[in-house]
């Protein structure tokens, strides 16, 4: 099990032997492990890698302090990946896509691109209240009633009403990698992955 810190570069489409796919170009890595959390000390296995170097002014005391004690070049980004075996790590040791190959199967996290405050109409598909002929009101796009009465005398909890719409993680499974192109760092996987052109996606294999 392998797993890589990338931003979405965007999407295009490859011809395969199944047709046309439209596929999604990620620039992943080189990620240092920087840190490797162990059964007996942590209570569970994973690694901690890091990505995109960033300059030293950019960053606090105590995580300047952190990767010099680890003898790490500053980066930007720390995520962890659980591994069921961290035998084969080191702190220190630098993973690029070569960790993937063409035919793996992935999981990739991303965050969907945030929506700001949004209506029920935008928010959860709601039909709107009334018709558009016959008479003007401004209810058009409102939610409608609330469904409660005397009792229990408030909304119901997890009523589907407006509110803040998108930004939130979501993890796609079982995208094929189409390709791996190691001199630019770049992973080509089937399907689409959420985000925005530029956003933060975290890659790992079965």
């Amino acid at each position: 099990m392998a797993g890589l810190i990338g931003r979405k570069v965007g999407m295009t489409s490859l011809f395969t032997p199944e047709g046309d796919v439209a596929c999604t170009v990620i620039q992943a890595g080189p990620c240092p492990v920087v840190d490797i959390r162990t059964v007996e000390r942590h209570g569970y296995t994973a690694i901690q890698l890091g990505f995109e170097p960033v300059k030293a002014s950019r960053l606090n005391k105590p995580l300047l302090g952190y990767f010099e004690k680890k003898g790490i070049m500053p980066v930007r980004i720390l995520r962890e990946f659980r591994v069921p075996d961290v035998g084969g790590y080191q702190v220190g040791q630098v993973l690029d896509v070569r960790v993937f190959h063409e035919g793996d199967f992935v999981s990739v996290v991303g965050w969907t691109k945030g929506r700001g405050f949004a209506g029920v109409v935008k928010r959860h598909g709601f039909a709107g209240v009334g018709g558009r002929t016959h008479g003007q009101h401004n209810r058009e796009r409102h939610p409608g009633s609330m469904g409660s009465n005397t009792f229990p005398g408030r909304v119901w909890k997890g009523k589907r009403l407006a509110g803040r719409y998108g930004n939130e993680r979501v993890t796609i499974e079982n995208l094929r990698v189409l390709k791996v192109i190691p001199e630019k760092n770049l992973l080509v996987l089937s399907g689409a992955v959420p985000g925005p052109r530029g956003g933060l996606v975290l890659i790992q294999s079965y």
